[in-house]
């Protein structure tokens, strides 16, 4: 029986390279979107060919209700998960603090932070010895962003302290817990942020001369899900070329 994994996020960027890396390995998918349900399905497509099951979920990680029943819908058509992925997360177009309105920052901080304590929450509550969550933090929470989103960083700094403090919770049980930090990756969060060419202009300048890969996130967060990485919890992987 293969193992089954939940990907919040799913349809597009890290989400969707996530999908495919763990259906190369084997893994079935849940993929989990909240608006672009083509995007989606030609995610879960692309990993049934690969000849795993695949299925696809709408929920908004920021509602409580839509938690509950995407964890459900998923091990119901999946069986029991082995793996939760928190990938789901915004940005908003650069801004100082000081200009950012009351909207912003709640939309920001319900589905960034909000978002990932329920979906982690419910993954605590599920997975039984040897699962594995990894949340997708952000290079960001130890960069601060200034004159660019500090509340995106902020939110993924929250979520650094929730890997470390959720990693000892659940040692006990044998569910491992470990987060990424992503740098500059070529992906269209970029676009929603108002610039599009964003990773490309600045990963010039980081250490390996060049922005990353959507591929390159995902390669991480399924070593950091399977067997091999079976003495990792915890830990806050950078993958920012040395950024």
């Amino acid at each position: 029986m293969s193992k089954a994994v939940l990907i919040t996020g799913g349809s597009r960027g890290i989400g969707r390279a996530t999908a495919l890396a763990a259906a190369r390995r084997g893994w079935s998918v849940a993929i989990n979107y909240v608006r672009d349900a083509q995007a989606a399905e030609a995610t879960a497509s692309e990993a049934r060919a690969l000849g795993v099951q695949a299925v696809v979920l709408q929920a908004d990680v920021a509602l409580e209700s839509d938690v509950l029943a995407l964890f459900d819908a998923s091990e119901a058509a999946l069986g029991p998960l082995s793996g939760v992925v928190i990938n789901s997360g915004i940005v908003a177009p650069s801004s100082r603090l000081a200009d950012m309105s009351f909207d912003r920052l709640k939309r920001m901080f319900d589905l960034n932070v909000m978002g990932a304590f329920l979906c982690a929450r419910e993954a605590a509550r599920r997975l039984t010895a040897g699962g594995s969550v990894v949340i997708v933090s952000s290079v960001a929470a130890r960069l601060g962003s200034p004159d660019e989103y500090v509340d995106y960083a902020a939110s993924k700094g929250a979520l650094d302290t929730l890997t470390i403090g959720l990693a000892k919770e659940l040692g006990p049980q044998g569910v491992r817990v470990n987060a990424v930090r992503p740098g500059l990756i070529e992906t269209d969060i970029h676009a929603s942020g108002g610039r599009p060419d964003r990773a490309q202009v600045l990963g010039a300048g980081v250490p390996l001369r060049r922005p990353g890969r959507a591929e390159e996130v995902a390669d991480a967060i399924v070593w950091l899900l399977g067997d091999e990485a079976s003495y990792v919890t915890g830990s806050l992987m950078d993958i920012a070329g040395g950024r």
